[in-house]
């Protein structure tokens, strides 16, 4: 299925193995071990080597259970510290093609709960005619054409892999002579100002994947930055993101390159556009003369990427001073391309090399 601007292998968790090891051995057969996933059904890059592990919850807050997994493009394994909002959006329509939940009428909602972090996400489903409907009008930036809209309504996602919003505890933090803003709010990011690297932060993502010395720094800070971020070693894992700011020069708030963590996504994930977003309203970030902030209570956030824009919104309290943010709310699309099976080779299940 293709979830927002990502795409990847839905799997009913109870056609998986239950053993961890087990498991991640199968996801990576599924989806290719080798850099261009040859031998899988993966597409080479971050964004279409993704897994969503599906189940009825047993929480009575929550209808599903999703469990996002990164299968690491040439590297062979399985990384679960993030979400990842893009294949969340596919979630509720692969329940109810599942059988696992049923149409309400016209539309739609499911709570989901994204195993990774324990939070709830609200997903609002367009379902006429007593089943899920893909064709509509609603565009996405870095999705060809128009499909059905998808809202989805993260209900408190701050501090979700780090446990607070701001990790560091700080706004601000230096780290190799460079400023940089610490976000978890769904998603845990590093936020840089792009000129401060020797670049204008308009850059297409080649050019930047090519700039080898502009990632040893970038993956320097990282690596540095991590264990403040209380992530621990981060060496080996896809979190924090980095992402290069700068001024908005499409008519939106802020202009961004980000860093998943090693290669320039072609656009900005999800939650990766909701961090960003809320380090834009905070006073004294690394935002701070580079985006533009909204007035109000609820902060409509133009996000801007290589691929186009991302639109946040933000309902945010406490004060100017120090705001917070109350309710996360976008729009996504989703896809389903194909049902059948993935064939696993034996070797996988026996936990041979």
């Amino acid at each position: 299925m293709r979830g927002g601007s990502s795409k990847g292998l839905y799997f009913l968790a109870g056609d998986l193995p239950a053993d961890v090891a087990a498991r991640d051995r199968v996801l990576v057969a599924a989806m290719g071990a080798d850099a261009r996933q040859i031998d899988g059904a993966g597409g080479a890059h971050p964004l279409t080597s993704k897994v969503a592990i599906v189940s009825l919850s047993k929480e009575d807050e929550a209808d599903i259970d999703y469990l996002f997994a990164q299968i690491v493009v040439g590297e062979g394994r399985v990384d679960t510290t993030p979400n990842c909002g893009n294949m969340l959006a596919a979630v509720g329509p692969f329940a109810l093609e599942t059988g696992l939940i049923a149409v309400q009428g016209d539309t739609t909602s499911v709570k989901v709960r994204m195993r990774n972090t324990g939070n709830l996400c609200e997903l609002i489903m367009q379902t006429p005619n007593g089943a899920i409907e893909y064709e509509g009008d609603a565009h996405i930036d870095g999705v060809p054409g128009t499909a059905a809209p998808i809202i989805c309504n993260y209900l408190d996602v701050a501090g979700s892999v780090c446990g607070s919003l701001l990790p560091t505890g700080n706004v601000i933090d230096e780290v190799d002579g460079v400023q940089v803003t610490c976000v978890d709010n769904g998603m845990p990011v590093v936020v840089l100002r792009a000129a401060d690297f020797g670049i204008t932060g308009y850059e297409s993502p080649r050019e930047l994947d090519a700039n080898t010395e502009l990632k040893q720094r970038l993956e320097s800070v990282r690596l540095a930055i991590g264990p403040r971020m209380n992530l621990g070693d981060v060496k080996q894992k896809v979190v924090p993101k980095m992402s290069l700011i700068s001024p908005a020069r499409a008519g939106g708030h802020v202009n961004t390159r980000t860093f998943i963590p090693h290669d320039c996504h072609a656009a900005i994930g999800v939650l990766g556009a909701v961090s960003v977003a809320t380090a834009c309203i905070l006073p004294g970030s690394v935002a701070d003369g580079i985006a533009k902030t909204p007035p109000g209570k609820v902060k409509h956030m133009s996000v801007e990427h290589p691929s186009g824009e991302f639109s946040v919104t933000l309902e945010t309290g406490g004060t100017p001073e120090r705001p917070t943010v109350l309710k996360v709310g976008l729009l996504r699309t989703a896809r389903l391309i194909m049902k059948g099976e993935v064939q696993i080779p034996s070797a996988a299940w026996r936990g041979a090399d």
